[in-house]
Formats: C-alpha cells, structure tokens, sequence
C-alpha cells in the first residue's frame, strides 16, 4: 500500500487548519512553544491526573509525591476476551428486541443486553505500575510534561527523574540523577484474592479482583523484577523491569510483552530491556527525540487565544502518544488504563456512537494520516466479525458494527438503543471517507474506503426497506446518543435525525465514491435509495429536532441530533437562506439550553 501521509504537505495541511504555513526551511517553528507544557508545582495524587506517555502500544502515566514516584503501566492489547453468552442465545436477535419492545418486557431487554456489560469481562485489563521510593529525600518539588519530545521529568528533593515511553520501540525508559539509592518496586494489579461484596456487580466500582485469575509468577534478582499474569483463555502477559547504576544515579528500562507475540513472553520483555539499557537512556533517546521531531513536523498552529492553542498541542500530543498504524485503536482511556486497583471505567472499551470517532478526527487536518491507519486497519481487520454479527442479529446482508466492542470487535453489551444501532458503521465510513478525501489513495479507494461504504449502504438498504404510506423508507427503533439514557423512551416513533444524517450521508458518500470508481449503477442505486429516506425533523424556528416532534429539551452530553450540520456537512450556510437558517436556530437553541450536561 503506498503511503497516503506522502499526499498532504505540510504546508497544504495547515493552510487545512486555517493558518498560514511557516517556512519549510524552519522546522524548530513548528515545536510546541514551551508554554504550552505541563509544568506542576504540587505533585499529581491520582493516576487520572497524571503525565501521560505513550507510542500506540505501550503507556505510561507519572504520577505520585515521591514517597513513592509512580509509573502506571499499559499496553493497549491487554485484554480478557471471554464472550458473553446471551449474544449467542436463541433469543438474542433483532426481531425478538422489537417485540419485547412492544411487548414492554423492559427487564428481558435488560438481562440479554445490558446485565452482560455489568459483569466484569470482557474488559480492558491493566499491567500495574512501577513505584520508585526516594527515602528520606523525597520532597517533591515540580514534574513536567515536555510537549516537543514526551519526556516527562520529576524532581523530589535532590533527584531528578526523567522518564520516555519509546516512540517507536516497545520500552520505556527511566533515568534518575542525583541518587545514591533509591528503590525500585514492580507491582503487578491485584488480580486475585478476595472480593469486597461492596464491589461486586458494578462496571465503575468493581475490582480487579473480579477477574478470577491467578496470583501473577513474580520473580527478582540483582537489579531486576518480573512477573507474569495469566488471563482468561489462556492469555497471559509479562512485564519486566531493568535498572543499573550510571554514573551518579541510575538508568531503568521496562517493556511489557503477551503470549500473542512469543510464546516466551517473559525472555522477550528482558531481551527488550537489556538490550535498550546496554544502549542507554540518552543513546535511545536520540530516535524517540527524532520520531517526535517528525510528528511535530506535519502540522502546528498560532491562533490570538492561548487557551485554544494549548489545548490544540496538548490535544495533538495526546493522540501522538496514543496512535500509531501497527498497533489497537485509541480505546476509552487509549493507553492509560485506570490505574486505582479496579476495573477501568466502562470497561475501557471500543465506544463507536461518539468516542473512537472524535479521537481520530484530529489526524486528517492535522496532517498524520498514518496515525489513523491504526483505526481503520482495525476497522477493516475486524469487518468479517461484524459482518457475522449484522447477519446473526439483524438477519440482514451488508456490515453493520457493534457500538460497543472488545479489542476483536465483539459485541460487549451495553444500553441496547446503542450498542444495537443501526447506524453505527455510517459513522465509522466516515473515517474510511475522509482518509480516501485528504489521502486521494487510489489503491485505499479502491480496496478499503468504496468497499467499506458499499458493504453499509448495503445493510442501510436492506434495514430500511419497508416503505410507509408516503412511500418513504421506514427505521425500525432509531434512537439518538443518549437521549433517554436507557429507557423505553429512549426508542422514538419517528426517524431521529442522528439515525437519518448518517444514512443520508452514508448513501451520498458510496454514490460519490462509486462514480469516482465509473460504477454508474452503484452510484444510482444509493442515489435511488436515498431519495426514498424522509427529511430531517426541524422546529418551527427551522431547528433541528431530535426526532419529529422531538426537541432537545434539556442541555446534553452528545448533540447527535445536529450532525447533518457537523460533522457530515449535510446542512450548511452557503447553500441557502433555509440552512442557514437551520444552522442558526440550532445553535441558538445551545446557546439557550446551555452546557450543563
């Protein structure tokens, strides 16, 4: 596959952004400015607050006063797959959901769908942490987060910390200055052992402990300590850490590895580690320091508002940290998994109705498209799964995809209105879309984005079938994220306009991109198919509405309903004075209802 990030110049990618491009001859400009750094003068005391490192697969996050430093440790395929057993179930299908629906058997809806989710796994798991103990000498002073090459450092009384997570390399590295001792404790996640029975049966609450498995094998000698933990299913993952004297303080090195990659998971983790450790902080150093010169390279910006730029770097690192094409997709909490000896919340998973979808928007004005390679070879590597499952549920042709999903794109369970959308891949071809626009790949074109938009619209067309005595096409339950939460309410009578902008734009999309590949037939069939959808529900003013006859009455957590106007661009000011108009009202309607939610 030729490489799309060869398409989009740096200087066409900020001209993207809205900005001027800076002089190719000047690539130190395109650094984040220093203030835009965090720079702490307290010391972070949860592990969400923490300075987060990453390279796609392995994380880290700084955190702790020095009695004792904290390094939380991820990696983001770290997983317990088991499956849920009522998504094979006779009963588990699209159209007993309707008729218990209409039936109002809400609890039967609830044990299929969403009791599964409260159970522990499948679930994100974590790799537990390193914990660095200064002694009496452990005043912490200030930490930092340096943006242009993800270092983080620490000082606690007259040590100074440093610490990388490898761009590029599964390791992370340590180096701390000014210590005669220090010391070093690996501690894997309390996986096994007793449960409290006030945690017991909740997916923010649960512990570890849930999880049923064994005690990890925890081994240690002269300068190193091990483990290994085996999962559900036979998986298992080590972590070893390393660390020896240099000069007037120590260098440290970690690296997390899984059965899936080396059946001798254990001896490649301290392959890693050695062999980063005989190279040396500094010597490693110099290829992270340049992978992170590249990435900075390829976009930046300078707008009046600091609030906004800073936002825009710290954002941009966060998903440099966190994307990368050879490795999982950005998950809930990517890889920074919750580290406070519980389950992470919402079980850090594939969230397809908003979540993994923003995370990704970013690579495309901001010139990384490789980054966001990781989401769509994912997407298309998973795409027989949720073929499978569109045919096993909704006894349909066509890709449709799980809302919620485990790392092999498995249904995990969840609210049902969501976790069952219909509409979920129209919004993930998005992304196959927008690569193939800021790529101009033939060869994406041609093998991944047309056939991924062709194989939804497919499902679109066969979901929405059944005409009513308009002759407009029908849709079953349509719901908008997450309105009504999880109640029966939560189901509208009418087509939401959450539901009916991606199925507008998902036809428009395949049509375009089947002209573009000279298949006028497949153009005017999704031509034709969506012509017979309705129009968007507006308000009076020209709003729009959540459903017919349905505003959003309450300030809300997710603007669903408004996604003609953005992100699909199905409703814009420049076509007339009624969008417009629309565009308008419906902002003022924000602006009325407030950001409460």
């Amino acid at each position: 596959m030729k490489n799309p990030d060869r398409a989009i110049t740096r200087r066409t990618a900020l001209a993207l952004c809205g900005q001027a491009a800076l002089p190719a001859a000047e690539p130190q400009e395109l650094r984040p400015p220093r203030e835009h750094d965090l720079d702490f003068r307290t010391p972070v005391t949860t592990w969400d607050e923490a300075l987060p490192l990453g390279n796609g697969l392995m994380g880290a996050l700084i955190w702790g006063d020095g009695s004792p430093l904290r390094i939380s440790l991820d990696r983001s395929d770290l997983w317990d797959l088991r499956a849920v057993p009522e998504f094979h179930a006779p009963d588990y299908n699209f159209a007993t959901l309707r008729k218990w629906k209409e039936e109002g058997r809400i609890n039967d809806i609830r044990r299929v769908y969403e009791a599964p989710y409260r159970r522990p796994a499948p679930t994100k798991i974590p790799a537990g942490r390193i914990e660095i103990d200064f002694g009496s000498d452990a005043r912490f002073a200030a930490s930092r987060l340096r943006l242009a090459t993800a270092e983080a450092t620490a000082d606690v009384g007259s040590h100074h910390a440093a610490v990388y997570v490898h761009a590029a390399e599964p390791v992370g590295m340590l180096r701390i200055s000014g210590a005669a001792s220090v010391q070093f404790r690996l501690l894997a996640p309390p996986f096994s052992g007793a449960v409290a029975e006030a945690a017991r049966g909740g997916i923010e609450a649960g512990e570890l402990a849930q999880l049923g498995y064994l005690a990890p094998l925890e081994e240690s000698g002269e300068g190193w300590q091990s483990y290994v933990q085996e999962g559900a299913g036979g998986f298992r993952f080590a972590v070893y850490l390393g660390w020896r004297a240099a000069g007037k303080g120590w260098e440290a090195a970690w690296s997390i590895a899984t059965n899936r990659e080396a059946s001798g998971l254990s001896a490649l983790a301290r392959r890693r580690v050695k062999q980063a450790l005989e190279r040396g902080y500094d010597s490693m150093m110099a290829s992270h320091r340049q992978w992170w010169t590249d990435f900075w390279g390829r976009s930046a910006i300078r707008v009046p508002n600091k609030v906004i730029e800073r936002q825009w770097y710290l954002d941009t690192y966060k998903f440099g940290a966190a994307a990368r094409k050879n490795t999982p997709p950005i998950s809930l909490q990517a890889v920074w998994t919750a580290d406070n000896r519980k389950l992470p919340p919402w079980k850090g998973d594939y969230h397809h109705d908003l979540n993994t979808q923003l995370s990704y928007w970013p690579c495309y004005s901001g010139n990384h498209l490789g980054e966001g390679l990781g989401y769509l070879d994912w997407l298309w590597e998973t795409r027989d799964t949720a073929v499978a499952w569109t045919k096993r549920f909704f006894d349909l042709p066509g890709l449709n995809v799980p809302m919620t999903a485990d790392l092999n794109g498995n249904q995990i369970g969840g609210w049902v209105q969501y976790t069952h959308s219909a509409t979920t891949s129209a919004w993930l071809a998005h992304h196959f879309y927008l690569h193939w626009k800021y790529s101009r790949d033939r060869w994406f074109l041609e093998h991944r984005a047309y056939r991924y938009l062709r194989s939804a619209a497919e499902f679109i067309d066969a979901f929405t079938a059944v005409k009513d005595a308009s002759g407009k096409r029908t849709h079953p339950l349509s719901a908008s994220p997450e309105i009504n939460d999880n109640r029966m309410d939560a189901w509208f009578a009418g087509i939401t306009n959450y539901d009916l902008a991606l199925e507008h734009w998902l036809l428009g999309a395949a049509a375009e991109l089947a002209d573009e590949m000279k298949l006028p037939g497949e153009a005017s069939r999704w031509r034709r198919v969506a012509n017979e959808l309705p129009g968007f529900s507006r308000g009076a003013d020209g709003k729009l509405l959540v459903a017919p006859g349905v505003p959003l009455a309450v300030s809300h957590r997710h603007l669903s309903h408004l996604m003609a106007i953005h992100p699909l661009g199905l409703i814009d000011v420049k076509q007339s004075a009624g969008a417009r108009r629309t565009v308008n009202a419906s902002l003022a309607d924000l602006d009325r209802l407030g950001t409460s939610e």
